[in-house]
């Protein structure tokens, strides 16, 4: 949690004035939307409004959010935040410890479940969702077919999670289609791999539950931790650790998935017949696609084969041929195998950046870097999802980003503006949350836990109690969400971003020496309208000059001997003139502006 006066301190540094009148004021364009925009809504915690917190507590003690927490007035603002798709992450049933044996689910063995709440990567059933969102367990599947509908009525559309790499290792469908075979029911246990099981196999060996995991916590806490989990044979655990006894730090609580590739003896691959995981595996996406969700998160999908997807993906298009797939995936010497061969729509822009971005914000790279990647990702650019905050990374507001959510402003505007592929925000970052404090398993290490029950300060502020209206966040934090929205539907609804080309002026002004290399540039741009986007890491206020190659300037139908009023549109304060291509501006520390060409 910051305290008000720093932020204004901070806000004086950066050369703002008032914030108060800083606030961006909403667009009034009312062009459709062409560019997606994502907001990744962790469902357990979304709603939750206890404030208690206690390391590893209870879902009693801390609370949870539930399908129903998410409700009109919620879908009403994010909507009006310039959302696109709310990516509902958590939403299948995964392994947790809270005791619902009452409903016929089998309780859980927190010797590999991770956390309290457990991790909504260990599924535990494809086929149902996780009893901990519904306000009436038996209805659980009703509750989230109900939230489906309310997102769409709000002209919103779905994502949720597919984890296909790896389950949880007490994986059991007990709501499964009639005529589903269970995964795993009839592999060969005897042999560690066949082309016709669903999971890898260590004979003769049992699993060994890591005793580092065992020792967290009191035994009253966590009374079925007690390291006696039995599996035989030892399963192969989901980040492809061939032993059985995996660490506390590799995902000892999941169990690797067989589509036919023999990973311990060099990958050689069984693809015909089809694999009966690929099968399997198709049938639960073409399930949901059956219930109306609109796409799909898919985790770590380039641990499958990129020929899986290439099989699997039109199958489901054709049961909904605008239904989306993202791919988690780290590997850019595959992003276009997976996307020309495996048939993605969007893959996530982590490692290039994301990298490169935060490494700004730090003083660590750059601007040059980012043209670099524009062009290593040349004809891909609108398939790559861009992001500053997710589940898996660290808050920018924490202390090991940023440490104040301003410093990012630059990177956001590049992140949202720089080519036609998505961009996503994660719940919360709009309002500044910190992802403080040691919430249980996953610690303090500035993310919002996936692990544990917890309610999440700084977004609770702008939840109110069930209003969603940000009754209760600082005139800071009022701000900085003014900012997101105003970004959000400029960046969804303008055709120069949407669906207009690019050109990099960045490395043409370094050269000149009109700007350091801690000052991004870059022309967006239809036929008819025009964006010049400026973006800095400087530390302190600055003034630069911004020249426009003739070259470019021809691209743009701009004329030397015109001169041509800039519109900033992002904070809607300041208007510049455009003489022989070129202008002069006062940036603030970690400035962004946006100019229209009138």
């Amino acid at each position: 949690m910051y305290h008000f006066a720093s932020i204004l301190a901070f806000l004086a540094l950066v050369g703002c004035q008032s914030a108060k009148e800083k606030i961006p004021p909403l667009p009034t364009m009312q062009t459709s939307s062409e560019k997606i925009i994502v907001y990744q809504l962790f469902t357990r915690l979304f709603g939750n409004k206890e404030t208690a917190n206690k390391p590893y507590g209870t879902r009693e003690e801390n609370g949870v959010g539930k399908f129903a927490d998410i409700n009109d007035r919620a879908l009403l603002s994010l909507k009006g935040l310039g959302i696109t798709h709310v990516w509902y992450t958590g939403v299948l049933e995964h392994a947790v410890l809270t005791d619902y044996t009452l409903y016929g689910i089998p309780l859980d063995d927190a010797d590999v479940v991770k956390g309290r709440a457990g991790s909504p990567y260990a599924i535990k059933d494809y086929y149902d969702v996780n009893p901990d969102l519904a306000n009436h367990v038996p209805k659980r599947m009703v509750e989230f077919d109900q939230l489906i509908e309310r997102t769409h009525r709000h002209g919103l559309k779905v994502l949720i999670d597919f984890v296909p790499n790896h389950v949880a290792r007490a994986y059991k469908s007990d709501a499964r289609p009639k005529g589903v075979v269970d995964l795993g029911e009839f592999d060969d246990k005897r042999v560690r791999f066949s082309p016709s099981n669903n999971f890898y196999y260590l004979p003769g060996e049992s699993f060994v539950v890591p005793q580092d995991y065992v020792s967290l916590g009191p035994d009253n806490e966590f009374p079925t931790k007690d390291g006696e989990f039995e599996e035989t044979p030892a399963k192969v655990t989901g980040n492809d650790q061939f032993t059985a006894r995996p660490g506390v730090h590799e995902w000892f609580e999941t169990v690797k998935l067989n589509y036919g590739v023999d990973i311990e003896q060099d990958r050689k691959a069984y693809f015909d017949p089809v694999p009966d995981t690929w099968v399997k595996m198709k049938d639960i996406l073409v399930f949901w696609a059956n219930k109306k969700v609109d796409g799909f998160r898919c985790d770590m999908a380039e641990m499958v084969p990129v020929e899986f997807w290439q099989w699997a993906i039109p199958q489901v298009k054709a049961v909904n041929p605008d239904i989306i797939f993202i791919a988690e995936i780290y590997n850019p010497a595959q992003y276009r195998n997976y996307i020309h061969t495996g048939r993605f729509d969007y893959l996530y822009d982590k490692v290039q950046l994301y990298d490169t971005l935060r490494l700004l914000v730090n003083g660590q790279r750059s601007t040059r870097d980012i043209a670099v990647i524009q062009n290593d990702l040349k004809e891909i650019n609108s398939n790559m999802l861009h992001f500053l905050e997710n589940h898996d990374e660290q808050r920018i507001a924490s202390k090991f980003f940023a440490g104040n959510p301003w410093k990012a402003v630059p990177a956001m505007v590049i992140s949202a503006t720089i080519d036609q592929g998505p961009v996503m925000i994660y719940f919360g970052q709009e309002v500044g949350e910190p992802g403080a404090g040691a919430e249980g398993f996953q610690g303090d290490d500035g993310r919002t836990t996936i692990f544990d029950y917890w309610g999440v300060p700084e977004h609770q502020k702008w939840m109110n109690d069930g209003l969603f209206d940000g009754g209760l966040l600082s005139e800071d934090q009022t701000r900085l969400r003014a900012f997101y929205s105003t970004l959000l539907n400029l960046s969804g609804k303008h055709p120069a971003i949407a669906f207009g080309a690019y050109e990099d002026i960045t490395a043409y002004n370094i050269d000149q020496r009109n700007v350091d290399d801690d000052i991004f540039a870059c022309l967006r741009f239809t036929e008819d309208k025009r964006l010049l986007i400026i973006a800095g890491f400087n530390t302190s206020k600055r003034k630069i000059k911004i020249n426009i190659p003739e070259a470019v300037a021809e691209k743009l139908s701009l004329n030397k001997v015109s001169n041509y009023t800039l519109n900033e549109i992002l904070w809607k304060e300041e208007h510049e003139e455009l003489s022989e291509f070129t202008f002069t501006l006062d940036l603030p520390a970690f400035g962004a502006m946006i100019f229209e060409f009138e």
